[in-house]
């Protein structure tokens, strides 16, 4: 909830000055040059954040650190992989549910894609170091700096 209070603003901001920018009125034009803009700007800001000090904001005041396999600060290649295959699941779960909602016409049905960025944790229940899937494969770990 925390991380998503600061992308709110960042992604408003960002959308306020490409809308005046580009003077898009209608929803569909530029739609997806858009939405490309805005995963890379979330990408910069994780990667960028991760990088500098391990953590991001809502990060720090829960005091949990990103570091690599081995302790040390994660390389950017890892933080690039790490942000993109944290995608792969939450977008699968999406598009199951768009579809739901197309095979059965009900459209109200979409506000289960809410739910999606939940199925990351999947993966985590089974893995014997309780990481997610995008961390097992980037070699990557929270790490609670409290305790470490």
């Amino acid at each position: 909830m925390y991380e998503g209070m600061l992308l709110l603003g960042l992604i408003f901001g960002f959308s306020l000055i490409f809308d005046a920018l580009t003077n898009r009125t209608d929803y569909h034009r530029l739609f997806y040059v858009s939405q490309a803009f805005i995963f890379i700007l979330i990408g910069v800001y994780f990667i960028l954040s991760w990088y500098r000090k391990g953590q991001t904001l809502p990060m720090k005041t829960w005091g949990i650190v990103l570091c690599d396999t081995e302790g040390k600060r994660p390389t950017i290649p890892q933080l690039i992989l790490r942000y993109v295959l944290a995608w792969i699941f939450p977008l699968i779960g999406a598009y199951a549910v768009h579809l739901l909602a197309e095979s059965i016409g009900w459209a109200s049905i979409t506000m289960l894609v809410i739910f999606t960025p939940f199925l990351n944790f999947i993966y985590s229940w089974f893995d014997k170091e309780g990481l997610f899937l995008h961390d097992r494969i980037a070699r990557t770990r929270l790490v609670n700096k409290s305790i470490h």
